[in-house]
């Protein structure tokens, strides 16, 4: 292969991998005016190995971030189920930011460790646990970011989530229990 055909092609590919990693990150116009916890600059990656049936069942919100010194409203939860055609769907209760928000619907998965819940928008899994016991969500702009669990979490898959929302671009210490 002549060596300009190679060049030609290394560049090609650099170019496309700068555009998807553009992509995901959050746009500034997009994000004004609203809270927003994650650092724009920073990378943020959702998981690969991800699998949404395993995520069918209760789950207890355990953390997320808020402005304030601690959580200002009572924690919730969230109940994933499959439709009778397979379909993800979702009803949830979740206090995110000292405001109660509640969802309910059809889940589309929208990419790895990505779905799109009705009238929250982008949910990104950032972590599970191998067990499938805890979740870390995101969103790739940032407006929240919560923690939910099977039961009560143990100290050491909180920090991890913590960890992983660092590593994420958002700040450990506005990530706060119930």
């Amino acid at each position: 292969m002549p060596a300009m055909t190679r060049l030609i092609r290394l560049v090609l590919a650099g170019a496309g991998l700068a555009l998807a990693l553009q992509a995901c990150a959050p746009r500034a116009s997009e994000t004004v005016g609203r809270t927003v916890f994650r650092n724009s600059g920073a990378g943020i990656w959702s998981a690969a190995a991800f699998q949404p049936a395993r995520i069918t069942g209760d789950w207890r919100q355990a953390a997320a971030y808020t402005r304030g010194a601690a959580q200002s409203c009572a924690p919730g939860g969230a109940v994933f189920s499959q439709t009778a055609s397979g379909q993800l769907s979702v009803k949830a209760r979740l206090c995110l930011d000292g405001r109660e928000i509640t969802a309910s619907g059809p889940v589309t998965v929208t990419g790895p460790g990505r779905f799109t819940v009705p009238g929250m928008g982008e949910w990104w899994v950032i972590w599970v646990d191998s067990g499938y016991r805890t979740l870390a969500i995101a969103t790739p702009r940032g407006e929240f970011g919560f923690v939910l669990d099977r039961g009560r979490i143990g100290p050491d898959r909180l920090r991890a989530a913590a960890e992983i929302f660092d590593f994420n671009g958002y700040p450990k210490d506005r990530l706060k229990p119930f």
